[in-house]
């Protein structure tokens, strides 16, 4: 049943936050930055630098909170073991993995792979995946929704990469059961600037609900 609560969790949400960072302490001051703007869905990318110890780090001390941390850019099943053993409670990949996706699904954790036609998500579906992730979304736009929709009315997709504050109403009318944004929700990150982070968290989460 864990399972199916994290996917519930991450819907409801309807943000999921692309966390990349140059260090562990940067990684995790945009994650707190990120919480406090009310994004519960965390996701931290294996190209911060200690990403196995930063999830492992986060989910010890959010354990009791109403936050899910996933692991991001897991390219296979070694990876995606690490992170769930780390305490990944969500996996995340740019592209279909089968075997990563049977891991997940023998470890009963929800994995969402990054998909870009029709018959990667078709072979997503036939894997037991809930929700496919649409990567990179800025090189479709939030049409593509709508045409995977199409013949493919039963899936659930959620974008990834463009993802900003101008287009997430229309990611979400057009059918993305939620979004996933990196550097447009965590740029402030880059000067230092994490009420920024923090303020467009709480834009962010806005926008979503104001779109449903």
């Amino acid at each position: 049943m864990k399972r199916l609560e994290t996917i519930k969790k991450i819907v409801d949400s309807g943000v999921v936050a692309v966390i990349r960072a140059e260090s562990k302490e940067q990684g995790l001051k945009i994650t707190e930055a990120v919480k406090n703007g009310g994004i519960k869905a965390l996701e931290v990318t294996m190209t911060v630098p200690g990403a196995i110890d930063i999830i492992k780090e986060l989910a010890e001390t959010y354990k009791d909170e109403d936050v899910i941390i996933g692991a991001g850019t897991v390219l296979d099943p070694e990876t995606a073991r690490l992170c769930i053993l780390a305490g990944a409670e969500y996996i995340v990949s740019p592209s279909l993995n089968p075997e990563t996706v049977k891991l997940c699904n023998r470890y009963r954790i929800p994995v969402m792979p990054g998909i870009m036609t029709v018959k990667e998500a078709v072979e997503a579906l036939e894997l037991g995946v809930e929700v496919c992730k649409v990567f990179p979304g800025n090189a479709f736009g939030p049409s593509i929704i709508g045409a995977f929709k199409g013949p493919i009315p039963q899936g659930n997709f959620m974008p990834t990469g463009g993802v900003n504050l101008e287009n997430v109403k229309d990611w979400i009318k057009s059918g993305a059961v939620a979004v996933g944004t990196g550097s447009d929700l965590t740029k402030g990150a880059k000067t230092g600037d994490y009420a920024l982070v923090t303020e467009t968290a709480k834009k962010f989460v806005e926008a979503v609900k104001a779109a449903r």
